[in-house]
């Protein structure tokens, strides 16, 4: 059985070579649900960065994303930087899904407090992005700076959906963080909609009902 290729700086090295002296990655969570927020992250990793185990996060269990987040976010990494950033259900609804996760990548990239020379972003490059950048298809897998931005964006919006999901108990948020599951749906027949569903995502804009 082949040993599955994991991610490394060839991308990072690349733009370190073509004299960009602060290179970070981007990525996103929450694209496809159907309630809560898109969230992205940006990380910027010390070019002597190595990790055996850092990989895209869909690839992860839980437990080993929680646990590379806690490692990757604690301080304890010289020379990581991190930033996080979102779109609420509200910005979604009113600039479409794709527009919001620019948004999204945007904020996180100008919260990480320092500008960087180039960007890696996982998938298609971003129109009028403000930073030079590069898109790399299933970059998560690829490239270790994305693939720690995919882990935080991924841990925090599940937190975010956790916390929905104490507020709203009736959906189920805690089993699906807001994907179109079969026990979504069926929820979403029962009670209706809430303030966290994206009400231009089918089938969430053919209900009305939207109790607080």
């Amino acid at each position: 059985m082949p040993v599955r290729k994991m991610p490394d700086l060839k991308y990072e090295k690349s733009a370190w070579k073509d004299g960009h002296q602060i290179v970070a990655g981007v990525d996103e969570a929450g694209r496809g649900p159907l309630a809560g927020p898109v969230t992205a992250a940006a990380v910027i990793l010390p070019r002597n960065f190595k990790h055996a185990l850092l990989d895209d996060s869909k690839k992860l269990t839980e437990r080993r994303r929680e646990a590379l987040y806690e490692e990757i976010t604690s301080g304890s990494i010289e020379g990581l930087i991190w930033a996080s950033g979102k779109a609420s259900p509200r910005e979604i609804e009113k600039i479409n899904i794709l527009k919001a996760t620019h948004l999204a990548m945007k904020r996180a990239v100008k919260k990480l407090g320092i500008t960087p020379d180039h960007v890696l972003i996982d998938g298609l490059p971003v129109p009028k992005f403000p930073w030079p950048h590069e898109g790399i298809v299933k970059g998560d897998g690829k490239s270790l700076s994305i693939a720690a931005a995919s882990v935080i964006a991924k841990v925090e919006r599940d937190r975010e959906m956790l916390a929905y999901a104490k507020k709203y108990p009736e959906y189920g948020f805690e089993a699906h963080k807001g994907y179109g599951t079969k026990r979504h749906l069926e929820a979403l027949k029962k009670h209706g909609i809430c303030k966290i569903h994206r009400k231009t995502f089918a089938p969430v804009a053919e209900l009305s009902h939207a109790p607080d």
